[in-house]
């Protein structure tokens, strides 16, 4: 990328918001309000006598054209197929990513909502139903661009770019052996387990589901990936092993109606958040240039933050050498 078009978010600024969706055609209410997101810039664009839009600015460099034409291809596969997710908006010609003085955007409808009760077993029973059918059409062909979720990128790197300089020298030692001895335990089960990769939603948390009078929508396919079929399931659990294990036969009940589960995925549920917790603190690292994330996280990159990372890394380790999940059958 040139220099011009290295975009500082700090320039999006509400009248540039405006002129970009009003490039399109469409005309402003001059109302544009900035919703929650950290990796994007994303607004809330009003209309003149129209439902507001969604509008998502990409962070420069961290995907390409192709890798974000090929989430809105999924998700328009999905939308097409009655699956409730989100797709962007398309022109006459359809057209789905946009450029603006350098910007890359896309648009999507709003839909409001709240996240469901994740200690409610029918909600459970839903969300499997409503992944399996996602796998279904997953599964049914391979993302060419997009990236895979790996121990080599979530772990191995986060590792070394945490190493290099970024954990203070007093605990670098600690983290360096910890980090070794945990992603050892990763490697191996990844190596026995040998999931199959499909395309998922690659961050199903309960934060982007949305239910509301009966519906629930499944959004954000921004962390879309290659990734094992657990990767989309194991994020609703939580709480003690019991309720984990309750939690996980609901969302295996629902999702076997539409996808079949594979039971040694289980196996995978401490291993995808250990990498999830490493590269979690890569991320805030990476981005801490950005006015934005000193703001929204004031207590990251203290000794303090990274002395109780390494604890969190500590008490996946325990948990990696346990029993994982089992199902009935």
């Amino acid at each position: 990328m040139s220099e011009t078009e290295q975009q500082d978010f700090a320039e999006l600024n509400p009248d540039r918001v405006i002129d970009a969706v009003e490039s399109l055609g469409f005309i402003s209410d001059l109302r544009v309000f900035a919703l929650n997101s950290y990796e994007n810039r994303v607004y809330q664009f009003g209309l003149e006598d129209k439902e507001p839009l969604v509008v998502k600015f990409y962070r420069p460099e961290r995907w390409s054209d192709e890798q974000i034409l090929e989430e809105h291809q999924f998700t328009q596969q999905l939308f097409d197929t009655d699956i409730p997710v989100i797709a962007p908006w398309r022109d006459e010609v359809g057209t789905s990513l946009f450029s603006f003085e350098g910007y890359r955007f896309a648009l999507y409808p709003r839909r409001g909502g709240h996240a469901p009760a994740l200690d409610d077993m029918d909600n459970l029973f839903q969300l499997g139903r409503l992944i399996g059918r996602l796998h279904l059409v997953g599964a049914s062909t391979p993302f060419q661009y997009r990236p895979t979720l790996d121990t080599a990128s979530f772990g191995d790197d986060s590792r070394s770019f945490i190493l290099d300089g970024v954990i203070p020298a007093s605990l670098g030692d600690a983290y360096a052996s910890l980090s070794a001895d945990l992603l050892k335990l990763v490697h191996q089960r990844f190596a026995e387990i040998k999931p199959t990769y499909i395309r998922t939603h690659g961050d199903g948390h309960v934060g982007n589901i949305l239910s509301r009078n009966g519906e629930t929508w499944l959004v954000d396919f921004d962390d879309s990936r290659m990734a094992p079929a657990i990767q989309d399931l194991w994020m609703f659990l939580s709480g003690e092993p019991d309720a984990q294990q309750r939690a996980i036969m609901e969302l295996v009940e629902g999702y076997n109606e539409f996808y079949d589960f594979n039971p040694k995925e289980l196996g995978l549920i401490e291993a995808l958040r250990s990498l999830r917790i490493m590269h979690h603190a890569a991320w805030l690292a990476r981005r801490w240039q950005d006015p934005a994330f000193p703001k929204a996280f004031p207590w990251f990159n203290t000794e303090r933050y990274w002395g109780e990372h390494i604890l969190q890394l500590r008490e996946q380790l325990a948990l990696m050498q346990e029993a994982p999940l089992r199902l009935p059958y």
